[in-house]
């Protein structure tokens, strides 16, 4: 379980193929405090610690991560944003996150507003029912407010904090992001499916 409070940006050192899987080796000021088996979020992915060098650690992203998330874009030299699970006496200053990323989505626009950034986004047509105005969306495991919500489009705002603790500074027109949408609502909307098909 995560919150979408980004402790650090990570720094992809190499990647490598076994078999269908890649595995990626991340640099970052947190990696000499993480351990094998513990849970970490890249870009809002779960990934599991499998080995600690020194700052860097070791995941490796299955054939079905890789086909659903931006994980399989990633390039040596890529920033990912990454948390480390969330303790049971820990504040949840963003909202619950799973780590297990719905679909991906395309930066439409990114722009500048004298102080903040306003990104736009577009994602398939078929998650419509999962996000609402004002409601709380995972962006490469960032724990955003969405706006402007559309069918297959929405907004989020960049606070310069957020803005420079994480890879939305490298964000550009056309990248892909991850996005996984809020628990709860998920829940909700398939209480309400079932319900419909019961009766």
């Amino acid at each position: 379980m995560f919150t979408g409070i980004i402790e650090t940006p990570g720094s992809i050192l190499s990647i490598a193929s076994e078999g269908t899987n890649k595995v990626f080796w991340v640099s970052s000021v947190i990696g000499p405090e993480l351990k094998p088996d513990q849970s970490v979020a890249h870009n809002g992915v779960c990934l599991t610690v499998e080995e600690i060098r020194d700052k860097t650690h070791r995941v490796t992203a299955v054939q079905e991560t890789l086909q659903k998330t931006n994980m399989n874009a990633l390039k040596v030299g890529d920033s990912v944003n990454l948390e480390r699970c969330l303790r049971p006496d820990s504040r949840l200053d963003g909202h619950i996150v799973q780590g297990h990323v719905d679909t991906t989505a395309t930066c439409t626009a990114k722009e500048e507003l004298n102080g903040s950034w306003k990104c736009s986004f577009q994602f398939p047509e078929k998650f419509a029912r999962l996000i609402i105005e004002k409601g709380s969306i995972c962006v490469n495991g960032i724990s955003l407010t969405a706006f402007d919500v559309t069918q297959n489009s929405f907004a989020v705002a960049i606070i310069p904090y957020t803005y420079e603790h994480t890879n939305m500074q490298q964000l550009k027109k056309g990248d892909k992001v991850n996005l996984e949408f809020d628990m709860v609502g998920k829940y909700v909307v398939r209480g309400m499916e079932l319900g419909n098909l019961r009766k």
